[in-house]
């Protein structure tokens, strides 16, 4: 599985190429737990300027130790276990929800050189590798792993703490992260059909310009749908009813103290690096630069060169995925919950089953060499049916609920 990085072909243990992959394991560890402290002051401080406010100013320089400060705090506070907890779950649940958020770091292409038709391999000490700990071949598959591990976190948070409040925050939280696992699968699946491999690197490069971004190639609104259901799988606003502190407290960590506490806390921030960094790759290019095209004008990539200028691009992209993170926070209302999943089951999974299905046909046709129109308007044809049929059922659902009058 790991052999596609040629540092790991011949690695020996205590040699320069170990080393290399220890360096890397501690880069990722260290970045991402600095990552998350500085998301929390970043989030803190775009709001505060929205709002015409100040933010934290006082821990540190423009208050940048004002989260360090929250985690010592944290970390020495009482830590409770409620009596009718199963205390071995109600332990393992944070773990579950904070340690997968790292893991998909791993299968991240964060910087290489993806240039001139190179696959984003760089030199460092002499050896040849990729600035990514492993690049899988079926590196996409172990992110919609990792990612639905976070799930069993929530869901077992809730059920050990032997509370009705925790447990129905976590009961809809696994219900609104299932459904919307499919739609954010679903229009991934049009990424892995574009691009023709599973691996998070091959990935990369086949967006080798501007153009071949997936974000373009696939025709923008996977991309849209990809990202309202990472917004949801993260709890992020509009959709943090898991959250919901007018109806469940604190929803499903509420019986929760201390670092216990902290790791939710901070799971939260790391899956909202995790998921841009994700986005990043999988539909604006990952490291590649901005290139304009591969003709006469526009070849060569815009400000940055250099074996890191990856890693700058990279760091670039992330940012306008953070920022935009924060603005929803900061300007939309939070959503009901037959309105969350009415969006998920009738609107989102809907449109991503139906833009997958119009570029296979055309992939299909283009393969058997049929005429594009002729496939464009049958398939468009089919899919306007299918999406009748599905308002008609909703509408005769939505008349019988109405008649039958609320259920409580």
């Amino acid at each position: 599985m790991l052999a596609l990085d040629p540092l790991l072909n011949d690695i020996k243990l205590w040699s320069v190429a170990f080393l290399i992959v220890v360096i890397k394991v501690v880069v990722i560890f260290v970045v991402g737990l600095v990552a998350t402290m500085l998301m929390v002051w970043f989030e803190r401080k775009v709001i505060s300027y929205m709002q015409n406010r100040i933010g934290p100013d006082k821990a540190g320089p423009k208050g940048l130790l004002q989260t360090l400060a929250d985690g010592i705090k944290l970390f020495f506070k009482e830590d409770l276990i409620p009596e009718r907890s199963d205390r071995f779950v109600f332990k393992l649940a944070p773990y579950l929800a904070f340690v997968p958020a790292f893991l998909v770091w791993s299968v991240l292409p964060m910087g290489g050189d993806f240039s001139n038709g190179k696959d984003g391999s760089v030199t460092l000490f002499g050896h040849i590798t990729k600035l990514q700990l492993a690049d899988p071949p079926i590196g996409v598959l172990l992110l919609l792993a990792l990612s639905s591990i976070g799930v069993y976190g929530i869901m077992l948070a809730g059920w050990s703490s032997g509370s009705k409040y925790p447990l129905l925050g976590s009961v809809r939280a696994s219900a609104q992260m299932v459904s919307y696992e499919a739609a954010l699968g679903l229009s991934l699946a049009t990424v892995i059909l574009v691009a023709g491999t599973l691996s998070t690197s091959g990935i990369v490069f086949a967006q080798n310009s501007f153009t071949h971004w997936h974000v373009l190639s696939t025709g923008v609104l996977p991309f849209v749908i990809f990202l309202v259901a990472a917004t949801a799988e993260l709890n992020r606003p509009p959709f943090d009813l898991v959250e919901a502190e007018q109806e469940l407290v604190g929803g499903f960590n509420t019986e929760y103290s201390s670092i216990r506490f902290a790791l939710f806390y901070l799971a939260e921030f790391m899956n909202t690096i995790t998921m841009s960094g994700v986005m990043v790759t999988l539909f604006f290019g990952g490291p590649q630069p901005l290139r304009l095209g591969d003709g006469k004008w526009g070849a060569n990539p815009l400000w940055f060169t250099g074996p890191f200028s990856g890693s700058i691009w990279f760091l670039l992209k992330l940012l306008v995925f953070l920022y935009m993170y924060v603005w929803f926070r900061a300007t939309l209302p939070r959503l009901r919950y037959d309105q969350l999943m009415n969006l998920g089951w009738k609107v989102l999974i809907p449109a991503a089953l139906g833009w997958f299905m119009l570029l296979a046909a055309f992939r299909v046709g283009q393969d058997n060499h049929w005429n594009r129109v002729v496939v464009g308007v049958v398939t468009v044809a089919a899919l306007a049916a299918g999406a009748w049929l599905l308002r008609a059922a909703s509408n005769v659902a939505a008349r019988n609920r109405e008649r039958e009058g609320a259920m409580f």
